[in-house]
């Protein structure tokens, strides 16, 4: 079948590239495909009572199917360049603060209108985290949440549904370039299309840097983040989340000088499993729903590591390590800080006996046998450097997850358009290695849409 353009991934690139073309150019004739299912056919079989932990799916539901891997998220759109990746060197800070704010209408829009705004300008929690040898990165924060989001996504796809084929369950096996365009390989058939955005997002790595390889497309190594997620009562950060809600805070560990930073701050929220390429990893969400917020705050500590000559597997590094915590745990190990801190591991009984209680089901143990010396050094300073700033937090009974990897595309050389060397196809969101969030993602979907659905206009 033929199509003016070909979109690879259901997540928030994929999603925004076809919500703009369907608004600028509507003779557009569009299609998706994607790995996973549609919105309302992703279910995880984890239901904490006869399934409890990570059975390992063909293909899991939380990390694909429309919406990406980010449909289950807590629903955090940063609107911020200082992190969430560097789509701003590629189309300039003003535009790129543009593109998130219309995507923050987009889902307020759809559902979002009632979710709350924050942000980090003037507030007096930043020159508590300077004195404290701690930074708090600048950003405006839309929280959605997991019930919200669901709902702005699930708003979005009945618009798209009737404007856009879409190629569900259906994965990618191979791109083509041909005299007109592109092709894709599939098991439902060959489709080929004028134009060709790549938008699979961090669990497709593996299959970008195939795509890459058949395709002649430089690629540059990139980096992975390791650590672990951690749990506490919520009121420790409640005088930080009820202001902020996402503190993205940096601290520079004294012994090695490594950057360890939180990520994806959860409010009464829980600890979830993740599967990524059959690797079972940690995640947090929260809900909107007071009903369903939890006592419990939990958030990542992840240290960053990029890798120099003649190592390029940086991937492949943060698989092995989780690799290792499932086969000690059978899945996500969780260990309290006092045990770390006594060198002995946690067992069901000290975990049953925590004050702080679990909201998930994971094997007590040993994280000190799982990650690197380094990694974990620069976590416990990281912890004591967050005490001082929320007292509690370096609590014999905090509970520590692991291990939490973030894993990283090698970075696709793409031009100011976020096009490849190849005229036409276009890498955009996580896998492209230029965004690492939703909102970046979402608006690198925008920018492209809205160059190819300007080209289409013209002719």
């Amino acid at each position: 079948m033929n199509y003016d353009c070909l979109i690879v991934g259901a997540g928030p690139g994929g999603i925004f590239s076809a919500y703009e073309l369907t608004q600028k150019a509507p003779g557009m004739k569009v299609a998706i495909f994607e790995l996973g299912s549609p919105l309302s056919g992703r279910h995880c079989p984890i239901d904490g009572e006869k399934i409890k932990s990570c059975i390992g799916c063909k293909t899991c539901a939380i990390m694909n199917g429309f919406g990406g891997a980010g449909a289950f998220s807590d629903g955090k759109y940063n609107i911020t360049n200082d992190f969430g990746g560097s789509l701003y060197e590629y189309i300039g800070r003003r535009r790129a603060i543009e593109l998130m704010e219309y995507v923050d209408s987009i889902n307020t829009s759809h559902g979002g209108a009632g979710t709350k705004m924050y942000s980090t300008a003037g507030n007096s929690f930043k020159t508590k985290c300077i004195q404290n040898k701690l930074t708090l990165l600048d950003a405006s924060v839309r929280h959605l949440g997991t019930d919200i989001n669901y709902v702005v996504l699930e708003n979005l796809y009945n618009e798209l549904k009737d404007k856009v084929d879409f190629y569900f369950n259906t994965p990618v096996e191979k791109i083509k370039k041909n005299e007109h365009g592109y092709t894709l390989f599939t098991k439902k058939g060959e489709f080929c299309g004028d134009k060709c955005i790549i938008s699979v997002g961090r669990s497709g790595s593996k299959w970008m840097e195939s795509v890459c390889a058949d395709l002649d497309i430089p690629t540059n190594s990139s980096r992975v983040d390791i650590g672990v997620r951690v749990e506490i009562p919520a009121v420790i950060f409640e005088h930080i989340t009820s202001e902020l809600y996402e503190s993205k805070i940096v601290y520079r560990t004294e012994k090695f000088e490594d950057r360890v930073r939180t990520f994806c701050m959860n409010p009464h929220g829980i600890v979830v499993n993740e599967n990524t390429n059959g690797i079972v990893t940690v995640n947090g969400h929260s809900f909107e729903d007071p009903e369903k917020k939890t006592e419990n705050t939990n958030f990542a500590l992840l240290v960053a590591k990029h890798f120099s000559e003649p190592f390029k597997d940086s991937n492949g590094y943060g698989e092995n390590i989780a690799r290792l915590s499932n086969m000690l745990g059978g899945g996500v190990i969780v260990q309290r800080f006092g045990d770390l801190e006594r060198g002995r591991r946690s067992t069901r009984q000290r975990i049953e006996e925590n004050t702080v209680r679990p909201t998930l089901s994971a094997t007590p143990g040993d994280l000190s046998l799982v990650l690197p010396k380094r990694i974990l050094d620069g976590i416990i300073e990281m912890i004591y450097a967050l005490d001082k700033i929320a007292p509690g937090m370096a609590n014999d009974d905090t509970l520590l997850y692991g291990v939490e990897v973030k894993f990283y595309n090698m970075e696709v050389e793409l031009d100011e358009n976020l096009q490849t060397r190849h005229e036409g196809l276009y890498v955009i969101g996580d896998g492209s290695g230029v965004t690492h969030s939703l909102s970046h993602a979402s608006a690198s979907g925008v920018y492209v849409a809205d160059i190819i659905a300007s080209d289409f206009n013209k002719a």
